[in-house]
């Protein structure tokens, strides 16, 4: 359905002049809010991510509402750079914007924000709604100026020659 697979514009492209990034989704849920609650370790979210084939496109819940603290900045921007991610959507903040673009990273986020407040992981690999987009681990992602969509997988291998024959179609 043409209103359906997409997540909404409250979902910002950050870097709107990079290029877009396509890749497996791996999916993960934030707060920021108090230093307690379930905190996954980091090695068993990497683990996760190098589970799903590259390149990943990393997608966090943010539980805060409104969202308060960053996960993303330079140091996870790099670090999830060297795991294989192309990018990140979230529903919560962003930050250190001119030294993540400069890693050639991709930023999709709600809003940005000057703190990494108390972000931590709460939940990893399960379902999750950003932008009003469903999102499981593995699904593949699209991300570019305009936002993010959801790529389904039978129809993906037909989407060159449907670019080029909707282009011809609007000249």
């Amino acid at each position: 359905p043409k209103n359906e697979g997409f997540m909404l514009p409250e979902i910002e492209g950050r870097f709107p002049d990079m290029p877009p990034v396509v890749g497996y989704a791996v999916t993960g849920v934030i707060s920021a809010n108090a230093p307690e609650g379930r905190n996954v370790s980091r090695e068993d979210w990497w683990d996760l991510i190098v589970s799903v084939p590259e390149p990943r496109f990393i997608v966090l819940h943010d539980i805060d509402n409104p969202p308060l603290g960053a996960y993303w900045g330079e140091v996870q921007g790099n670090i999830h750079k060297a795991l294989g991610a192309v990018g990140v959507a979230t529903d919560g903040t962003v930050r250190d914007l001119d030294e993540v673009r400069e890693l050639g990273f991709q930023f999709f986020a709600k809003e940005i924000s000057v703190s990494h407040a108390y972000v931590h992981l709460v939940e990893i690999g399960i379902p999750i709604i950003v932008g009003g987009l469903t999102v499981n681990t593995g699904d593949l992602l699209h991300g570019d100026k305009h936002g993010v969509t959801n790529i389904p997988f039978e129809i993906a291998d037909k989407i060159p020659g449907m670019v080029d024959t909707i282009a011809d179609y609007e000249k």
